[in-house]
Order: structure tokens, then sequence, then C-alpha cells
């Protein structure tokens, strides 16, 4: 294996712009100039990531890394709980792999060779852009037709698209949004994407005060894997407790989420609480062992399609994985949905919202509403951001975070990176989301064929009963 106008941009705070033109890392420097050496501290319970004490060189890199992109451990936690996040950031640039996600593919493979189980395998948008690193293609590589059918030939039953569940999770997220918007409280916003767990978590943890602003919806995999053990299930004549769903990510946190309490709505409706709606979460480079340790050539595979069910998606719920891409499909089907026809074009490129700027800050016209609309990525500039929101009280009405700089395509679970070519490949792979969704025929959300029928057939209504029951959260 190898390695290797319509739409105006305003400033928000020139002290908030913090970018990420370079990806790499800074050592954490005391105030006296001495480097403070020794790894990040890793707890033994950590459901995410582990340090194996043998590999460390007590080197400090992770510890910068961390307090450069984070700053958790800077900030005071409530008693008894774990300042880590989970992002795993401090994995991806550790030069002895001392740190590491907490592995899982073997497990994946000893549900394979179960004959008595059903594997369905859900990829996320960006490992497919992502995983071709691990095997020395050029980054921004597009393997998914490879991803697909090196599993189908690993024996992994069933394939299917994430991005599905991308384009549901814009769906309720759109809906709950205008909603918000209806109701006009001013308590109710800013209403903050929820899909990122780290992110999640570090509300939870730090703020909890803003908790009722993140959206209710659950995170596209766990949408997904609701689906899959109710409707995928039911429409194959599969009964869900021979289920092994496994997720294929960019993400170290799915390791945690998938175990939070209520993600197991599935479970709940079969009257089967301890079933989990997600058994297992690999990260992309895990995913790059399980078929190193298989007899499957990776290179040599024969390209293979989704599933026919649960197997499309929108350019839309491609770009879930590029920072800003959350906010530009939810926005695309927002318009549609408010006004009952096709948004501008320029919602099908929204500049503003677009880049790796720590923090951008758009007005965007929906008809009956304008918005004013943020995206961050990378939580230290998140801190700054919300302390700002705080003090200010500027009327934001949708905000957009995601822990990772870059998104998911920079995701702790990804290839491991250099700091040379951190910013040059990170980009390669947001571009190619984006040339991905450009191709497709279909770049709303709302107008996947697959959308419409589940709703038709089994949802009922975005925020409905059944939606509600299966797809979303409550975060107080």
């Amino acid at each position: 294996m190898k390695r290797r106008e319509f739409i105006k941009l305003t400033t928000l705070n020139a002290g908030l712009l913090i970018g990420y033109g370079h990806f790499g890392y800074a050592r954490n420097v005391l105030q006296d100039g001495r480097t403070q050496r020794g790894p990040v501290p890793v707890s033994p319970d950590n459901p995410a990531i582990q340090l194996l004490k043998d590999r460390c060189v007590n080197c400090g890199r992770c510890r910068g890394f961390c307090s450069n992109t984070t700053a958790v451990y800077e900030q005071v936690v409530p008693s008894g709980e774990d300042p880590c996040v989970y992002c795993g950031q401090c994995t991806l640039f550790c030069p002895h792999k001392a740190l590491t996600e907490q592995f899982h593919y073997q497990e994946v493979a000893q549900a394979i060779a179960n004959s008595d189980k059903i594997v369905i395998a859900s990829t996320a948008p960006s490992i497919r852009v992502a995983l071709g690193e691990m095997y020395d293609l050029t980054p921004g590589t597009d393997v998914e037709g490879k991803i697909v059918g090196a599993l189908k030939q690993m024996g992994v039953d069933h394939v299917l698209d994430a991005t599905f569940s991308a384009d549901l999770a814009v769906m309720e997220e759109a809906t709950e949004l205008l909603q918000r918007l209806e109701k006009g409280l001013s308590d109710s916003k800013p209403m903050f994407t929820s899909c990122c767990p780290s992110w999640v978590r570090f509300v939870k943890l730090f703020y909890p005060a803003i908790q009722p602003n993140l959206s209710t919806a659950k995170s596209p995999l766990l949408m997904q894997g609701a689906l899959v053990k109710t409707w995928f299930a039911a429409k194959q004549g599969i009964d869900p407790a021979n289920i092994i769903h496994i997720a294929l990510m960019p993400c170290t946190a799915k390791k945690s989420e998938i175990w939070l309490e209520g993600m197991n709505s599935a479970g709940v409706s079969h009257g089967k609480p301890e079933m989990r709606d997600v058994d297992i979460a690999l990260t992309c480079r895990e995913l790059a062992y399980l078929l190193n340790e298989s007899t499957v050539n990776f290179l040599e595979a024969q390209d293979a399609p989704y599933s026919p069910l649960m197997g499309s998606g929108s350019g839309a719920g491609l770009i879930f994985g590029n920072t800003g891409g959350v906010m530009e499909a939810t926005l695309r089907t927002a318009y549609k949905l408010l006004n009952d026809k096709n948004p501008p074009a320029e919602f099908y490129e929204l500049r503003p919202v677009r880049g790796f700027d720590g923090v951008r800050q758009a007005n965007v016209d929906l008809g009956k509403h304008k918005l004013n609309v943020a995206v961050v990525h990378g939580l230290i500039n998140a801190k700054s951001f919300i302390e700002t929101l705080q003090s200010d009280q500027q009327p934001f009405d949708f905000v957009e975070v995601m822990a990772c700089p870059g998104g998911c395509i920079g995701g702790g679970g990804q290839p491991n990176i250099s700091d040379i070519d951190a910013e040059q490949l990170k980009q390669q792979r947001l571009n190619a989301l984006y040339q991905r969704d450009i191709s497709r025929k279909i770049r709303l959300s709302c107008d996947n064929p697959e959308i419409k029928a589940i709703y038709n057939d089994f949802l009922g209504e975005p925020l409905g009963k059944k939606s509600t029951e299966l797809l979303h959260i409550e975060r107080c």
C-alpha cells in the first residue's frame, strides 16, 4: 500500500478570518518560548482515537496541531468529561503513526465471513476522492466505481451511497430552517448545522447554551442507518436483526456518534432498542487496510454501480463533503421549497461560502426571506465566531460549522498528509466534489427521484411524524 448583486460577501470581523491557506502544524509554544513536548492526551476510553505509546517520540507535534486547530485542551470542561472532540485531526500529521483511529476493520472482515449476516456498506462522498491516495493515485481521483466493485468482490451484500442520505438531510434541514424563519423567534437564530459530530460534541462540552440552536436533524450517516434497517430492509425482504451496517467515512468521530443515545431509531421502531442503526464505522484509511488484508487488488477491481435503492444522490448531496457544501446544498433546496421553482444560477455556485477562509459570511436572497449566513471550519474559528456572536448579537439566520479544516474532505480519518502537500491536496479533493456536482443532471436534493419516493411511500413529509421519529433527535 502506498501513501501518498444578489449574493453579497461581507466582512464579519477581520480578526475572525483565519484561513487555512497552509494546513500544516505549529508546535505548542509556551510563553517563555519553550516548546511543550509530549503527545496530546488521549483517554484509554476514547471511542475514536488511540495513542500507541511505543511509537510516540514525544515530539509535541500533535499537541501543537490540536492547539492550533481546536484549542479544546485550553478550555474548561464539565467535571468528569474528556475535552477531546474525537475529530482525529491529530492523527493526520503524526509522522510515527503513534496516534491512530480505533481500529474496527477486522470486525468488518469477520462480519463478511459470517454467512448468517447481511453486510451492507454505505460510503461517504469524501472518501471516493481521497482513497486513491492510499494507492499513490493523484489526490482528487474519483474511485467511486472501484470502491463499490472491490467491496462486492470482498463479499459485501449491498453497497449504498450515503449521498442519498445527504439529500435526505438537506430536505429535513431546509424544512426546519424555513419553519424557524416563519416563526420569527429571535432566540432560535441562528440555526446551526448538526451533521458534524465533533462540532455537536464541542457545543455540548463548551457552549451548552446554544444547543437549542443546533438543527435537530441527525447526520446523514445516522439517517442512512435508520433507513437501512427499516425502509431498505422491508423493500429487500431482509430481517433487520441480521443486518450488519458498515459506514465508510472520512471521520474518526463517527466511531463515537454511532453509539450515542438515540442512534437506534430503527431498533426502537422494531421493538429492539439494543439494535444500532449503524454497527461499525470505518475511516477511509481503515478501508484501505481492510482491502489490503483481503485477496482483492483494489487497483484492478472492476467498477460497479451502487444498489438501485438508496444508491443515488444529487450534486448537492455530493458537495456535503466540502466546507460550505452543506450551506450551499441546503439553500438550493430551501429556495425551491419556498418559491416552488428552481433557484437562480448563482445558487449553483455560491462563491461567498466557498473557499478556505476560516469564516465566510454572505447575504442570500430567498425571496420571502433574506438571510445572513456564515460558514465556519476549524473549531478554533468556531470558538471565536461563537464568542463574537454572543458579544455582538449579530443577526445570523443560518450557520454551517465543520470541525475539520476543509470540511469532511479534510476529515481525521482521511489518508495521512504532510505539511508540504496539505494545501494543494485538500484543494484537489474539494475541486473533485465540485466537479462531480457540476456533472450531475440532478443538482437539487429535492429533485432526487429516490428522495421523492421515500417520502411518498414511507416517510410522509419532512419533519412529519415518521421522519421526526427516525431522522431527528433532541439536542438539549
